[in-house]
């Protein structure tokens, strides 16, 4: 069941959707796993992990993300429009926050990626592919990529995605923690949005909520 094994990502996506939108989103996700449980494929994979290594190899200076960009558009036109606006919408926000900054910013190669283990409801959440920064010569940078089109993240679910991302990362401090909004070109810390305490108890409901609608939408494909 892909509610119970998710990425971050994903589950805030489903946190913001409103019902209708929600409940196809599901049934997708249901009909993916009825297919894969068959033996066929589920789907093309992530749209959006090309993008993302090509972000990754451009904060790196390995590459050129608009060159990247046209390279992987050249490749499949049919994703012009968004694979542009991604890119975009990730220069700005990392143009800005370096002219905003004035600091320099050092590539981390390290892999970062870990799971947060849910008890009740149970379920693992994948934290994974993230950006690893050093800003100066003291501060670093996590940042967790939010990619969808719509809905945009709400200062709620970055308190949740955040308290969750220190859940996951006990030994980061929680103010270098950051979930990117990428499409928004806007980025959310504890600067941003405060924790206020309730983060765990929002998370646990919000989470059985979908599993619980996620097991009823499922009775009708049986």
């Amino acid at each position: 069941m892909s509610l119970r094994n998710i990425h971050l990502r994903k589950l805030l996506w489903l946190f913001e959707l409103p019902a209708k939108q929600r409940r196809s989103a599901l049934r997708a996700d249901i009909r993916a796993e009825i297919k894969k449980e068959q033996g066929r494929s589920g789907g093309s994979g992530d749209f959006h992990t090309g993008f993302w290594a090509d972000a990754k190899a451009h904060v790196a200076g390995k590459s050129d993300l608009r060159v990247q960009t046209k390279a992987r558009i050249e490749s499949n036109k049919g994703r012009a429009r968004l694979y542009n606006l991604l890119s975009e919408s990730f220069l700005r926000w990392w143009n800005e926050k370096r002219r905003w900054r004035n600091e320099p910013f050092e590539f981390l190669s390290e892999s970062v990626f870990e799971k947060y283990y849910s008890v009740d409801p149970a379920g693992v959440v994948k934290v994974e592919n993230l950006i690893a920064l050093r800003v100066g010569d003291r501060e670093s940078r996590i940042i967790y990529p939010y990619f969808a089109e719509t809905p945009g993240l709400t200062a709620e679910s970055a308190r949740i995605g955040l308290w969750l991302m220190h859940e996951a990362f006990p030994n980061r401090a929680i103010a270098d923690l950051r979930i990117l909004d990428v499409l928004r070109s806007s980025s959310f810390g504890i600067g941003d949005v405060p924790l206020v305490g309730n983060e765990e108890e929002l998370f646990k409901r919000k989470y059985k909520l979908l599993l619980d609608e996620w097991d009823k939408l499922r009775d009708e494909y049986r």
